[in-house]
Parts: structure tokens; sequence; C-alpha cells
């Protein structure tokens, strides 16, 4: 799956316009719209760019409409959000952060059916991304961000140890490299590997073709073993001082603290937000994740972000423009203008794209935005939030030394099974 596929059909500006039409000439917009409230369910608003362009530009287009955030904490989201929804809130429009989310609140039947209406719409510049949202053969969402990991990496930390930036590394590679760039004494990491379980177990998932909902996890071994032996180094931070402290990877990277960090494409918005604001000034590129073995295709792991519109909203039609606008062109020039990478891609996105300042536009980076196989984060299943939920624990069961790898993977597989039976 590539992300940077050429585009079979021009971008039609906002599903070929058909919002427009229908609200008519301008005035009539702005009588039919004026003083209405459209709430998005969001988190870390302030410091998720995104957002805030995507609400101010559709306010643009519907003179009248305000559109608000409901913000809630990234590391909570999940959680509050799903309290919410039990309760009967009404928020408009919710934020599907990753597909386990998402097919927990389609499988509970708390999102509209958007399956006919997207029928109609432009979506071959965003159909893979599309695919992914399909729960027998019906659609609940629609995505308007895809994201893929990538290796970020320090330039100036790289200069002062004299070592050259890292391409296409494998994970041996690696591992030396955080050695040679930790000044633990100076609380500096070679790198830095958030408290996501995601950063060992999706990771492996898509690097040996695994799937994470099924219970044979022993290609995960090796990944730990990896992240225990950095930690006894001092090559990066250990697990328990990150989670203990609520260490951000963004106060990681930016305040020189690691060399090198591996994280999702949408932090590429945000950092260069940041450097624009003076709150930053690392000087900073981008490499392929690390692999297995050089030479072979790059993999790495990736999930799409969508909108959805919750079967207790008051104002569903205005939310099907919202939803319309953001994973169409019009959106996607916006999200592209902030270095966020569109779920809906053309050749003109791309070259918007990576004409943003401050984006790295070297081969290796290049290379970095155009892996081989991009693998989903986290399948579609009705099991999937309790097996989150076994897989995360014993995650953070073995880096604070509870479990070894081996027993955590015997665990993790003995419950998943009796989760699934």
């Amino acid at each position: 799956m590539k992300f940077w596929k050429k585009s079979l059909v021009a971008g039609l500006l906002v599903s070929g316009g058909l919002w427009l039409g229908a609200c008519g000439n301008e005035n009539q917009a702005q009588d039919q719209t004026d003083g209405m409230v459209l709430t998005v369910s969001t988190w870390n608003y302030d410091t998720t760019p995104e957002f805030d362009k995507l609400f101010r530009a559709f306010e643009k287009e519907n003179p009248g409409v305000t559109v608000k955030p409901v913000d809630i904490a990234s590391d909570d989201y999940d959680t509050k959000l799903t309290t919410m929804l039990a309760s009967g809130d009404s928020t408009d429009v919710l934020t599907m952060k990753n597909l386990l989310s998402y097919s927990n609140y389609a499988l509970r039947d708390q999102l509209v059916d958007l399956s006919s209406h997207i029928k109609d719409l432009d979506t071959d510049p965003a159909m893979e991304s599309y695919e992914m949202y399909d729960i027998d053969g019906k659609t609940y969402a629609q995505p308007y961000r895809t994201d893929f990991w990538v290796l970020y990496y320090n330039k100036k930390l790289f200069d002062e140890a004299g070592l050259p930036y890292p391409d296409n590394l494998t994970w041996e590679e690696y591992e030396e490299l955080a050695k040679e760039l930790s000044k633990p004494e100076e609380q500096v990491y070679g790198a830095y590997q958030h408290t996501w379980r995601s950063t060992v177990q999706a990771i492996a998932a898509a690097q040996n073709n695994k799937n994470l909902v099924e219970p044979d996890y022993g290609f995960l071994g090796e990944y730990y073993d990896r992240v225990l032996r950095m930690q006894e180094d001092q090559a990066q931070m250990d697990f328990g001082t990150a989670k203990s402290t609520n260490v951000t990877y963004q106060s990681q990277f930016e305040n020189s603290k690691a060399a090198m960090m591996y994280m999702g494409s949408w932090y590429m918005g945000a950092l260069l937000t940041n450097i624009d604001a003076g709150t930053t000034d690392v000087e900073w590129g981008i490499s392929q994740m690390p692999q297995n073995e050089k030479g072979k295709e790059i993999q790495t792991f990736g999930s799409p972000t969508a909108f959805a519109i919750n079967k207790n909203s008051k104002e569903q039609e205005l939310a099907q423009k919202f939803l319309d606008f953001c994973s169409g062109e019009a959106g996607a020039k916006v999200l592209a203008e902030v270095g966020v990478v569109p779920s809906y891609r053309t050749d003109a996105i791309n070259e918007l794209y990576f004409s943003r300042k401050g984006m790295p536009n070297d081969e290796v980076s290049q290379t970095a935005f155009n892996p081989e196989k991009i693998a989903i984060e986290f399948p579609v299943d009705e099991n999937g939030p309790a097996i989150d939920k076994i897989l995360q624990e014993e995650h953070e069961l073995i880096l604070v030394g509870d479990e070894t790898p081996k027993e955590a993977i015997g665990n993790m597989e003995k419950r998943v099974k009796q989760e699934s039976e």
C-alpha cells in the first residue's frame, strides 16, 4: 500500500461541490446557518494544529457557523469519549482517533451510518483509507488524515557526536547509534521510545506480517529484548520514569533530550507549528523506520483518522457538511499547508504538502515518505478493545520488569484466546 499513489481522478472541490449547491447563494447559506454551533470532540486542541485550521476554514465557508471543540486529554481520549457516549452525550462530530475505537463505537450503534451518502462522493483519492473503515459493508466515518511512522532525528546532536544522519537503519544499527549518542549524566538519550504499546507491538506486527488480534505473539520477543537492553544500557529513558513522570514525546524531542525518536507522521505538523511559534529551535530530519534486515522493503505501520457523526447529534445535517469538507479536497489543502498528511491525496495535494516551509525534502526523507508497506495498526474486531487492554497491561509488566518477555507473551496468548472464545 503506497501513501503517495497518484490519484486516478482530479480532485473536485468539497465532494463535487454538492453541498455548496444545495445551500444556494451565500446570503441564503448565511440565513440558514447564522448562529448555528457545531461541537466536535478533539484531543490536545492547543497542540494539535489541524483541528483549529479545519474549524476556522469550515466557518469561513459557512458564514454564521461556529465550530466548538470538546477537548479531551490525548491519553484519556477514548476512555472519556466512551463514557460520554454511554451517558447519552450529544457532541455532534466525534473524532475517531484510531480504527480500534472506531469499531468499538460503530458496533455499539453509536455512529450514523454514512454508507449511502459516501457513494455520491469523490472518494477515489482517499480510497485506501475508506476501505479501512468498512464494517460488514457499511461505513460510519470519513477519513481526513492518514498517518504512518517514521524515524525523527536531531541533526545537532548527530553533528556534535560526529555521526552521519540515519539512513535505512537496521534495528541493530539503531541500537548501537543510540548507545553512542546517549549522555545519561545530562539526561540526554540516544533514543526516546514513548510508553504506548504500539511503539513495540504495532511495529513488530507490521514488520513480521502478523495480526495483533490473533493470539500468536512469539514475534514480539526480540523487540522487547531490545527495549530492555537499551533501557539497561541507558541508551533510552526507562519506561518506568517516562510513565511515572508523564513525559511527553514532544518535550523529549523538542528540548533536545533525544537524538532519535520514532513517531507518527502527524507529529511533523505540530513540530513545524512549534518551530514557527518559537517554542523550539530543534533542527530535525526524518528517516525510514529501522528494519530487521537491510536491503529489504521498508515496512512500517499506520492508521487513518476520521470524523464520525454522533447518533445523538441534534445537528446531523451540518455535521455531514463538516465531514464532507474535511475529508475532501478543501480539507486536504488545509491539512497539507500545516504539514499534516491528508487521506485525500492527488498530485497537487502532495506538491502542496512538501512545499510547506521547514518540511524536509532530501532524498532520505522522500524515501521515508514512500514506504513499500504500511500495515494497519490494529484491525477492526469486535473483541478489539478487550484485546488492546490485555496487550497494554502485559506491555507495561514487561517494561517495568515484573514479567519477562517470554512470560508476558505466554500470558498474552492465553488471555486473548480466552477473550475470543
